[in-house]
């Protein structure tokens, strides 16, 4: 039976990678370490608080050394999943690794496709290649202010991002046509991780995004751990792009937000709730979306030692036998010639409140083992093949 009455803190530093995996080449990824990286560029890093826990243990970070007693248990984590972005990681943080790609499109939106979305959406577009979101907007904004054509793009990963000038589409304008293609024109062969709303206003020269991204994703095709955590009775609750990640699904509610400062402060709203209980999953963006894939080592030192400054609120505010871990999803190394995500180990740090465990585990096989241990925290199984570190946590 279920322990309703327990709380755990998942909080995913977005792309917050520690070094290269062992089949980093087979991506264009050899050398990425986004943590490591950042702070060597940057001459160091001060995060004196994740030293403590040990983050200085997993990798080669400037400015944070090893310690020898770190006062948390932590480790490194694979991806055992094929995709490098958000979908796949926060998936398999949950139980389902994702075995097989999802459609990317490196040369550009294919012509199918491209006819497909002019039947469906009555409208053309302008772009339909991979591109930086900063970089297209500039280059397109006035055409598509003249045309009122949308613009669309894509990545290296699985995605398919439309960008429309405020004076075009309101935002609920946007967020309902990435909706329809969501339902209608990204599916079958073309079925992307995500489709993702991308605003922005300003003029020629000064395009500005907003804060009203939203993406669509894929619903996941099996369970996940949410979806057995809410079968139980277990209240699971969402911050930032969770909602977005998992459809909504088995979530009570996940806010969006449009910044890490945002985020931290519903994280530290939720530990301080006298009635909370269950699964709290936040998700801080900032690291992947303003820093790493606009490849700004300065801003991603800056995020990090925030989130540093953060940290003390947080332990502060578990409760006795609260579950935190803190880890990422993959990589987006600043200082890499492109600005796509990179296939890299996870740092996982974990604690109980009161425990006092301290331990350097070997690498986890996958990041489902991460979720493997949250369901053990609330007494269910979680799905796929994750191993529980629960008992080196007590």
């Amino acid at each position: 039976m279920a322990n309703t009455e327990a709380r755990a803190f998942l909080i995913v530093l977005d792309s917050a990678g520690v070094g290269e995996l062992p089949d980093a080449h087979k991506y264009g990824d050899e050398g990425s370490n986004t943590i490591g990286n950042t702070a060597r560029v940057m001459g160091g890093l001060k995060m004196p608080n994740m030293q403590k826990l040990g983050l200085g243990n997993l990798t080669d970070i400037k400015g944070i050394d090893p310690v020898e007693a770190p006062q948390a248990v932590i480790c490194k984590a694979k991806e055992v999943g094929v995709q490098k972005d958000t979908v796949g990681g926060h998936w398999e943080l949950m139980g389902f690794p994702i075995m097989k790609a999802f459609a990317t499109y490196p040369n550009g939106f294919s012509e199918s496709l491209h006819e497909h979305f002019v039947e469906v959406m009555g409208t053309d577009w302008l772009g339909g290649y991979p591109a930086s979101g900063t970089v297209i907007i500039e280059e397109l904004g006035q055409k598509h202010l003249e045309s009122k054509l949308p613009i669309c793009y894509t990545s290296g990963d699985s995605v398919f991002q439309i960008a429309c000038h405020h004076d075009v589409m309101s935002e609920d304008e946007l967020h309902s046509f990435c909706k329809k293609v969501r339902e209608e024109v990204c599916i079958g062969e073309d079925a992307v991780a995500r489709v993702i709303a991308r605003p922005f206003v300003g003029s020629k020269g000064n395009f500005v995004r907003t804060g009203g991204r939203k993406d669509f994703a894929l619903a996941p095709q099996r369970d996940t751990l949410l979806d057995v955590l809410t079968r139980e009775g277990v209240e699971c609750r969402g911050i930032g792009k969770i909602g977005d990640v998992f459809t909504l699904r088995a979530l009570i509610k996940s806010p969006h937000t449009d910044n890490n400062e945002q985020g931290m402060k519903l994280i530290a709203e939720a530990l301080k709730k006298p009635d909370l209980k269950g699964f709290v999953f936040a998700n801080l963006n900032d690291f992947d979306m303003l820093w790493g894939h606009r490849n700004n080592p300065e801003g991603y030192a800056h995020g990090l030692e925030e989130f540093d400054k953060f940290l003390p609120q947080v332990l502060e505010g578990l409760r006795e036998g609260d579950l935190l871990i803190i880890c990422a999803d993959h990589g987006c190394d600043p200082t890499d010639i492109s600005t796509d995500h990179t296939r890299e180990y996870i740092p996982v740090i974990s604690l109980i409140k009161g425990s006092h465990a301290s331990a350097h585990l070997e690498d986890l096989d996958t990041f489902a083992s991460v979720g493997a241990t949250i369901a053990e925290h609330f007494g269910v199984s979680c799905p796929g093949d994750g191993t529980s570190f629960y008992e080196a946590l007590l």
